[in-house]
């Protein structure tokens, strides 16, 4: 409140006060004038301020608003009696002008503000018919009354420039005057439009009579020239006709020779056509053989590249996948491998923490078990005595046995050489054969195979097993041979028995 107090004392309270006038005098003060309307403000300055179409301000109680109208004015102007022209006819005349206060030159707007400011139109209107009346009477104390009626316009222009000084005084500008009626008091003006039209009347006879005699002639000779048309047309019609009947005529002749012409010719080109067509139906057909053989050509290599492509796929997809198989296998393997090394080397540190703890007690235990072992050694040193002494005598008899022994060993292993010969078969459904002997072919193969293994056990051990066989079944032979010679010839010598 304290600051408030001090706000409104201080020098702030005439500015608020300043401020506040200003706006009740702009708001009392604001003019604005329309187009049509000067509106004058006045007292305050030595010349006043006029507002046309815009606004502005006015102080109040120092300075007071006038109007003054700017709109377009009619004016009656009527002589109101007979007024005597040049050549002295008595004639009242009505006319009408249009006026309005001048704007535009300098000077008029203040002169009008002199004269009409605040009045209407109607008391305008009421000022200018004078002055606009005395115009008018003295402009038609100076024409004659046949320029009068033949001449309105001039009538009216020579009206509006002996009013226009007149109205420059008061600021008005004319914008034109019309005459609209002229009336005499004897009726000449009528009786001059009765000896025009009687002339007129007279004229317009003497141009219809001459009118219709031009009319006659121009029929007549119209006529003429028509029938001179018509015969010299219907001449031109004949000979046109004449000469189009030998022109037709030689026209057809010469079409016949065309048709002719043409009829041969076209026998000969259609000769022609057909043999063209013939040899072209023909060599479309050798085209057509030969393009069937290339397309079989070119099927056989598609059908060849396809199939190649196929084997080739098929044979790449199983290599990709064999490859693939055995990267896995390998992966596998080395991972096991790496596993077991683990395990291994894991193994290992347990046994080595293992020894090393149970070192000790096999120290502990090592008097106990040397004489353990001592007494072992000694079993064992017996044992194997007796093993020794079972195996010599073991050899003694393999070697008493001689090729006996190996033939036994060769005869015990020769079903399973044979049935590892045939294995092979066990995987095949059936076998379809061609021809004659491939039964032996058969045959033939799986004593081969017993060949060779033979063969193999001579270059592994040098035992020749057919050598051998024979061997020894003649030595059977001989040795049988020997005891049935002794049966028979018990009497014989040491030599024959020998032999």
């Amino acid at each position: 409140m304290e600051l408030l107090r001090n706000l409104i004392s201080g020098p702030t309270l005439g500015v608020i006060l300043a401020v506040i006038v200003l706006i009740i005098v702009i708001g009392t003060g604001y003019v604005k004038a329309p187009p049509d309307t000067a509106i004058i403000i006045s007292g305050w300055r030595k010349k006043p301020r006029v507002l046309i179409g815009r606004a502005g301000i006015r102080i109040p109680f120092f300075e007071r608003i006038d109007k003054l109208t700017l709109g377009q004015i009619t004016v009656d102007v009527k002589t109101g009696e007979f007024i005597p022209t040049k050549d002295y006819i008595n004639i009242m005349v009505d006319a009408v002008a249009k006026v309005r206060i001048d704007t535009e030159n300098e000077g008029m707007i203040e002169l009008a503000m002199k004269n009409f400011l605040n009045k209407t139109q109607e008391d305008i209107i009421v000022d200018l018919q004078d002055t606009l009346q005395g115009n008018l009477r003295e402009i038609i104390g100076t024409m004659l009354l046949k320029d009068i009626c033949n001449d309105r316009n001039g009538f009216g222009n020579g009206v509006q420039e002996s009013a226009t000084p007149d109205m420059r005084k008061l600021g008005i500008e004319i914008l034109s005057c019309n005459i609209q009626n002229i009336t005499d008091r004897n009726g000449l003006i009528e009786d001059m439009g009765m000896d025009n039209t009687a002339k007129i009347k007279k004229d317009a006879a003497i141009a219809k009579a001459e009118s219709e005699r031009d009319i006659a002639i121009a029929q007549a000779e119209a006529k003429k020239a028509a029938n001179d048309a018509q015969v010299k047309a219907e001449s031109d019609i004949a000979e046109k006709n004449t000469q189009l009947e030998i022109k037709k005529s030689n026209l057809k002749k010469e079409a016949d020779v065309k048709r002719a012409e043409a009829d041969a010719a076209y026998r000969i080109q259609e000769q022609e056509q057909r043999r063209a067509i013939e040899v072209n139906s023909v060599n479309a057909d050798i085209a057509k053989n030969e393009r069937m053989v290339e397309l079989k050509k070119a099927e056989v290599n598609v059908t060849e590249q396809a199939l190649d492509a196929e084997v080739k796929k098929k044979a790449d997809a199983e290599k990709y996948a064999a490859q693939q198989k055995a990267d896995v296998e390998l992966y596998q393997r080395q991972k096991e491998a790496e596993a077991k090394k683990y395990e291994a080397n894991q193994a290992a540190e347990a046994l080595k923490i293992q020894a090393e703890a149970e070192m000790y007690a096999a120290q502990q235990k090592a008097e106990g078990i040397r004489i353990i072992g001592e007494a072992e050694a000694a079993s064992i040193k017996a044992k194997g005595l007796a093993e020794a002494e079972g195996i010599s005598k073991k050899a003694e008899a393999q070697k008493k046995m001689g090729e006996a022994s190996v033939l036994e060993m060769y005869f015990n292993a020769f079903p399973q050489i044979v049935a590892a010969a045939a294995k092979p078969l066990e995987n095949v459904d059936s076998i379809t054969m061609f021809g004659e002997g491939n039964s032996a072919k058969v045959v033939e193969d799986i004593v081969k195979s017993i060949q060779q293994v033979s063969k193999g056990v001579e270059a592994s051990t040098g035992i020749n097993l057919p050598s051998l066989l024979t061997g020894f079944l003649g030595g059977k032979a001989l040795k049988s041979a020997s005891q049935d010679r002794k049966e028979d010839n018990p009497d014989g010598d040491d030599a024959d028995q020998e032999v």
